[in-house]
């Protein structure tokens, strides 16, 4: 039975030829040109048993007939020319004589009538003008440099297939960074090339779930069989290399067992095992420097979220493979600005072997002042900066578990340096309030204090201070990192033991959403729109998608599968309703909530509601690798766009878009129609396969709904 659409819209109408648009992969590019001039001319339509119909646009005559020549026809045609002159130059004389008598009279009149009352909805309407104009500014600054503009993106080159966007090693010593800071985030004018990336000469699809968060494709990612099989992080060892493929085998006993050491973690904290990190109020976990996410990926069956996060590298990314696995990851480091995240967002942090000294100076991370003096300069003494950062963004009463060799206490009984080393961070963690509650082998789990008295029953001079109302920033964006405790003024200071267990968090109560400034109802509004939407949304494409791809020819149908998709991104998140839609829509999928620096900040919202998510520039490229995402979905994002000064423009979005999508990927956009129709036409340079979905009860609002083609690149002989 059909089902109304996103808002509480009665139907949609797709715009668009619907016979070739479903099987992308028998289409080359001769159909594809078909199509277009087929979407141009047909003026039929096709009557469907669902709630989707699908038309052509409109191709009526012009109100004035053309002329064999191609000209208008000219409706004043009679009279010689001398009196036609006459007549035109009467008739402007009249006409500016009426202009100003009624200039004069509306302006009079507005005068005599305005008040305070009408003040607001002349506001409203200049408002809506604004926003109309820099909608249509947007338009012409994209159509201005003529057809030129609107020829296809060329492909980039074999090296750009792992490209990212702010990460450039290279033009980063070029410009003096070194000892790690070479691999560091830094976005300039010139970080973003014009091409669309191909994936590798032999990259396949990855495998659907859950056999593919086991087993990947080698060819996919940038690895050498060398570093599949070095030593490095506890996780990273838990994998073997079969044939065109890698299998991650956590509970293989050629390795050490991912479930052995989750449970004795578990065992640490106090519980029976990892099943009930849950009910001591653990759901997100941020795992640093995270080896190839088979930590995350063994908790992700226990209902807990586990965040990725390691440093750039070239080849053998621990985050690349974690995401192949669609397993939540991003770039991040702790070199020398602040994390993505808002203060106080994780309940649980974990390094096993990580590779960050939490005991270094920060001094040590900027050897070169010259290009990061200010950084440099306030940092110079500081020792444990990076626990502090830890300390940040972790929840009052979370957990910070850390695996090293360095804290064995038989290894650094025999190492005086390493026993210095330990006394210098046990000791730094107790000024920060943390509890050490466990010891075992090489693993210590420390508790956060629950309580801020913690910190002024410290001795007088204690390092790290507090930090001050202005140095305490809720959710900043890559801020060079701080030498005092941050979080104790955030409005979110609440103990993990004191909130809702997982899923019941999912539903803030009134008192948790009033720090936000929100009622109760606009959230169950909010969500209510976001079911109708996934189910309209499934409704589309489950007929389209079998298994993680299209039927291609020659296949076989599939068994419909429990989830069409690993992982989405929503790039304009506000309350977290797509991901909540999601979960009560039974789909076993995570969503990066992703909140524009732009907009509104809701970002603690969505983490406080069991979610994982990130601050983000969308004129920046998203800090992670090319193919990462199953769908990307982004709704108001580019009326959120319009209403800001831009430094990049809706093409420079869509190519990112491009970069972050598997092939074979889909994309989701809900907006105004304009910009809709705006970001259709740029389709056509990406060359994906799209469509503009109407909306009957809405006709301000369109979606575009489009996939991304699978190119392969032509092996070089």
């Amino acid at each position: 039975m059909p089902r109304p659409l996103h808002r509480g819209v009665s139907g949609i109408r797709v715009s668009g030829n619907s016979n070739d648009f479903w099987d992308a992969e028998v289409k080359d590019n001769t159909e594809k040109e078909d199509l277009d001039r087929n979407h141009s001319s047909s003026q039929s339509f096709l009557s469907l048993r669902s709630p989707f119909r699908f038309f052509f646009q409109d191709n009526s005559p012009p109100k004035y007939g053309v002329t064999e020549n191609g000209f208008t026809a000219d409706p004043f045609g009679g009279g010689t020319p001398r009196s036609r002159h006459r007549l035109t130059m009467l008739f402007l004389k009249l006409s500016l004589v009426v202009i100003v008598i009624l200039a004069l009279t509306g302006s009079f009149w507005w005068t005599i009538s305005i008040s305070t009352s009408s003040r607001g909805h002349i506001f409203r309407g200049y408002r809506r003008l604004q926003e109309q104009l820099v909608s249509d500014l947007w338009d012409i600054g994209e159509l201005s440099l003529g057809p030129s503009r609107l020829k296809e993106i060329e492909f980039c080159s074999e090296e750009f297939e792992n490209y990212i966007p702010c990460f450039n090693v290279s033009e980063n010593v070029a410009l003096g960074y070194s000892d790690g800071n070479e691999y560091d985030r830094l976005c300039g004018h010139g970080s973003r090339k014009s091409c669309l990336v191909l994936p590798p000469v032999n990259y396949k699809i990855p495998l659907r779930w859950p056999t593919g968060k086991e087993v990947i494709w080698v060819a996919n990612v940038k690895i050498t069989g060398q570093e599949v099989f070095s030593s490095g992080s506890l996780t990273k060892r838990m994998m073997m290399l079969e044939e065109d493929q890698i299998s991650f085998r956590s509970a293989s006993l050629m390795f050490d067992g991912v479930e052995d050491y989750s449970h004795q973690i578990a065992e640490m904290i106090g519980l029976r095992n990892e099943s009930n990190f849950i009910q001591a109020g653990v759901r997100t976990i941020l795992d640093i420097g995270c080896g190839y996410g088979s930590f995350g990926a063994h908790l992700f069956s226990k209902q807990l979220l586990t965040m990725c996060i390691a440093n750039y590298e070239s080849s053998g990314s621990q985050v690349q493979l974690t995401l192949e696995r669609g397993l939540p990851a991003m770039i991040g480091s702790f070199n020398s600005k602040q994390l993505p995240y808002p203060s106080l967002s994780f309940d649980m942090l974990h390094c096993a072997r990580c590779g960050v000294d939490w005991d270094k100076k920060a001094a040590l991370i900027f050897p070169n002042l010259n290009v990061l003096s200010s950084v440099g300069k306030m940092c110079a003494t500081d020792d444990g900066i990076f626990l502090i950062e830890a300390d940040r963004v972790l929840k009052p009463g979370g957990y910070f578990v850390w695996t090293s060799p360095l804290t064995n206490v038989h290894t650094f009984l025999r190492d005086k340096e390493k026993q210095k080393r330990w006394n210098f961070v046990r000791d730094f963690a107790e000024n920060l309030c943390w509890e050490l509650i466990s010891q075992q082998d090489e693993t210590v789990v420390w508790k956060k204090t629950n309580k801020k008295s913690c910190y002024s029953s410290r001795k007088p001079g204690s390092f790290p201070p507090i930090c001050s109302k202005g140095q305490d920033v809720e959710s900043p964006y890559y801020r060079p990192l701080q030498n005092c405790i941050g979080g104790t003024n955030s409005r979110q200071w609440v103990p993990i033991e004191e909130r809702a267990t997982w899923p019941f968090r999912s539903n803030l109560n009134k008192n948790e959403l009033e720090l936000y400034g929100l009622h109760s109802e606009e959230l169950v509004v909010d969500t209510a729109n976001y079911k109708t939407a996934v189910r309209n949304y499934w409704s589309l494409l489950s007929p389209l998608i079998f298994s993680d791809h299209p039927k291609r020819p020659g296949d076989e149908d599939p068994s419909p599968p429990y989830n069409m998709f690993r992982n989405v991104l929503d790039m304009n998140a506000r309350y977290g309703g797509f991901n909540a839609a999601l979960l009560e829509a039974g789909k076993s999928v995570w969503v990066m909530n992703v909140v524009p620096t732009t907009g509104p900040n809701y970002l603690p919202l969505v983490l406080d509601r069991g979610y994982i998510g990130v601050f983000h520039n969308w004129c920046e490229a998203f800090p992670t690798y090319p193919r990462t995402y199953d769908m990307v979905h982004a709704d108001g994002l580019l009326s959120l766009e319009t209403s800001q000064y831009r430094r990049c423009t809706m093409l420079d979005l869509l190519t990112e878009i491009d970069r972050l999508l598997r092939p074979e990927g889909w994309v989701i956009i809900h907006d105004k129609a304009p910009l809709i129709e705006s970001a259709r036409a740029l389709t056509v340079q990406l060359k994906w396969d799209a469509r503009v979905v109407e909306i009957e009860s809405n006709s301000d609002e369109r979606l575009l709904i489009c996939q991304k083609p699978f190119f392969k690149r032509q092996a070089t002989s």
